[in-house]
């Protein structure tokens, strides 16, 4: 018997032991058996998977994985390709041990697509909540480094830190299948999206899983309190918030933009048309939408044709391939008064923008508006709210400017020059001088 059969089994005996035992004592042994290195080996590497060559080797793993746990049946390609890794707003991570791929997981933050979990689960009790939503998916690590934890836990560490830190994310949400569930609730604090039996999930061949959520605005005071009085060693709590790994390397942005995208237009024709038929496969519609983002004629020759009865339909509104958060401070006079609001800007063009704000705005003031776009770039403008819109997450007003302002011209015609992150930082070098 292999050892990954004899390794999954003794695991199953060890649970079915466990679950005899109540569920706090359960949790509390199972937090005792974390291991969480502090200073792991430096051939270890955790990065954003960015090249032909770390996306084919996740797609294998994937695959391999997948199909040894019986979530997929094999493909003729030795791939797992999905339509959502196609999506600018989807970020692979990996991690790497002396140069080779022993992990990978995907985080997926709603986009045109929606999520995979959403077929299954209703979603309104995360959304009502506020705040970005992602869901962790296709996680694989390779069977030579499954044993305690030295990729697992670290790759979790770095997902915490990403999500946190550079992807924008309040929630994120999971698929947990029956025999983690409870190493998910332990361990990760994910609480079940909703009660009763587990659910068959179309995308993971039928297996049956839940829907799990963690709210990361609030897991810190919760992590504390589940491994307080824990060594180090076992401290969850303190690896995720405190603990700086040397081996997680960050991404490195000019602007605020929270998505890391990478499918230039040879990678996308490579990994879904050629390996895996991916975009032919998909329904009109989301044909249509992928065109509304990759809406570059560099793209045009790689996307799937558009069916007859869509090709002379009202376009839909281009969507961004890169997601911003503009912190902003508004000054308007109001009945005598100076008064200042706080906004985050999340879309924007040459001549108006789109910022929340969680104050009543007055429409059709102009005032003065100071954008930080980036850690050094500021833009000054003249602007006035000339529309909102309530939203659970506060108001969303739209701006025009009266005239956009160098540092605002270079940060809009970056963001529409390209797709990928690359594309941005060498505009964004070009534009600059």
């Amino acid at each position: 018997m292999k050892y990954s059969q004899t390794r999954t089994l003794w695991h199953r005996s060890l649970r079915r032991l466990a679950s005899l035992l109540p569920r706090n004592t359960r949790f509390s042994l199972y937090r005792s058996m974390v291991v969480c290195d502090p200073t792991p080996d430096p051939r270890l590497l955790l990065k954003i998977v960015e090249t032909k060559e770390e996306l084919e080797a996740c797609f294998k793993l994937l695959h391999d994985t997948y199909v040894e746990a019986r979530l997929m049946t094999a493909n003729a390609s030795g791939l797992r390709v999905t339509p959502y890794h196609a999506l600018p707003s989807t970020t692979m991570l990996c991690a790497k041990f002396d140069g080779k791929i022993v992990g990978t997981l995907s985080l997926i933050r709603e986009g045109i697509f929606g999520f995979p979990l959403q077929r299954h689960f209703d979603l309104s009790a995360v959304r009502t909540r506020g705040g970005n939503i992602a869901q962790a998916s296709e996680l694989a690590i390779h069977p030579q480094f499954r044993r305690d934890g030295a990729i697992l836990f670290p790759l979790m560490k770095f997902m915490y830190t990403y999500c946190t830190g550079y992807f924008d994310t309040r929630h994120l949400i999971a698929a947990v299948s029956q025999d983690r569930m409870e190493m998910f609730e332990s361990l990760l604090l994910f609480q079940r999206i909703a009660e009763g039996p587990a659910v068959k999930l179309d995308f993971v061949n039928g297996a049956p899983a839940f829907g799990a959520a963690l709210d990361l605005s609030l897991a810190p005071p919760r992590f504390a309190q589940a491994y307080a009085g824990k060594k180090l060693s076992n401290d969850l709590h303190h690896y995720f918030t405190q603990t700086v790994l040397p081996n997680i390397e960050l991404p490195q942005r000019h602007f605020h933009t929270t998505n890391d995208p990478v499918m230039t237009p040879p990678l996308l024709d490579y990994f879904f048309n050629q390996r895996v038929q991916v975009l032919a496969t998909l329904d009109a519609r989301k044909k249509v939408l992928l065109h509304s983002i990759y809406n570059l004629a560099a793209y045009q020759g790689v996307l799937p044709g558009l069916p007859g009865e869509w090709q002379h339909q009202h376009p839909l509104r281009r969507h961004q391939r890169f997601s911003i958060k503009f912190p902003a401070v508004l000054s308007l006079a109001v009945a005598g008064k100076r008064e200042t609001y706080a906004l985050d800007i999340i879309e924007l063009s040459e001549y108006g923008f789109r910022a929340l704000s969680r104050r009543s705005i007055p429409l059709d003031t102009w005032g003065e508006i100071s954008i930080e776009l980036g850690h050094s770039d500021i833009s000054t403008l003249k602007v006035a709210a000339v529309r909102l819109k309530t939203h659970a997450l506060g108001t969303f007003y739209s701006f025009q400017l009266a005239e956009p302002d160098l540092p605002w011209r270079i940060a809009v015609h970056a963001l529409e020059a390209g797709t990928t992150g690359e594309d941005l930082a060498r505009a964004t070098s070009v534009l600059t001088g």
